[in-house]
């Protein structure tokens, strides 16, 4: 059978396309390409699509690109999700592997048998508080960051994320000039219903250009921008649009966040073959 092999993977709810870099290349594909195969009635449908291709004995680079054609610095559940197919191609070992992406080289791992991994993150600064007078509030927006983690997010906590107009609200943002001058993510994270529930967590993803099921570095950005306002505290979890959850730990030092694992999903749902 001719064409290309796929695998179609999803990380709590946000799924790729993932590629074999040793049979295709990123020159293979365009922007209108990866656009067309991200198509969810014409296409395969997806996120993102991402092309693993080994570098070394225990290195693979991860080139992620979102499902408007636009490359990505960083995507964590692409990240996990290329964990978990890395070890399953034999392209690295799943006790320990380091992933080679535009926003720097990561350690990440399989965790047990079945479908988690973990990602270990670089040092990220504490989130920088944004004031009212940079972007204004809406009633009930207690707390708004920007961070970069991988890619630069917003944080923005409500008191329920299920009444907030993540579409509407989250475009606004995303392109707000108190974003950055590429714009942000926004991550709209409410509080836990009761000490034992996790944080609930719905994300506007740029390049999506609209809200995803789960976002990896996102919940990043959100444990740490809590902990360090003192709302939160690390370890973290949280709830996803899809139901699935996240994982963050890690420690606040100096100004910094250090030691940040996350951990979920790296799911493989199907494998098959692009006839274009």
């Amino acid at each position: 059978m001719k064409g290309t092999v796929f695998y179609k993977m999803t990380g709590s709810g946000n799924d790729f396309v993932m590629l074999d870099g040793r049979y295709t290349t990123e020159a293979d594909w365009p922007a209108e390409r990866i656009v067309a195969v991200c198509d969810r009635r014409d296409g395969v449908g997806a996120d993102g699509l991402v092309i693993l291709t080994p570098e070394d004995a225990g290195s693979v680079r991860m080139a992620f690109f979102n499902c408007d054609g636009s490359r990505a610095a960083m995507c964590g559940n692409a990240a996990l999700c290329s964990t978990r197919l890395s070890a399953a191609l034999e392209l690295a070992p799943p006790a320990g592997m380091r992933l080679i992406t535009d926003a720097g080289t990561f350690p990440t791992r399989c965790t047990g048998p079945g479908a988690l991994a973990e990602l270990n993150l670089p040092d990220v600064a504490t989130p920088t508080p944004i004031g009212p007078d940079c972007i204004p509030r809406l009633a009930g927006e207690d707390l708004v960051t920007l961070s970069t983690v991988g890619v630069p997010h917003l944080v923005v906590l409500v008191p329920d994320v299920e009444g907030t107009d993540v579409l509407g609200r989250g475009r606004d943002l995303r392109h707000h000039p108190g974003a950055g001058p590429a714009g942000a993510n926004v991550n709209f994270v409410s509080p836990p219903k009761s000490p034992d529930d996790p944080w609930t967590i719905r994300t506007y993803e740029r390049g999506v250009e609209g809200e995803t099921l789960a976002c990896g570095t996102g919940a990043v950005a959100a444990g740490i921008s809590l902990a360090g306002a003192r709302v939160g505290a690390l370890p973290a979890r949280f709830r996803t649009r899809s139901g699935r959850f996240l994982s963050v730990s890690g420690q606040l030092e100096d100004g910094l966040a250090c030691h940040v694992w996350l951990g979920g999903e790296g799911r493989l749902v199907c494998r098959g073959v692009l006839e274009s």
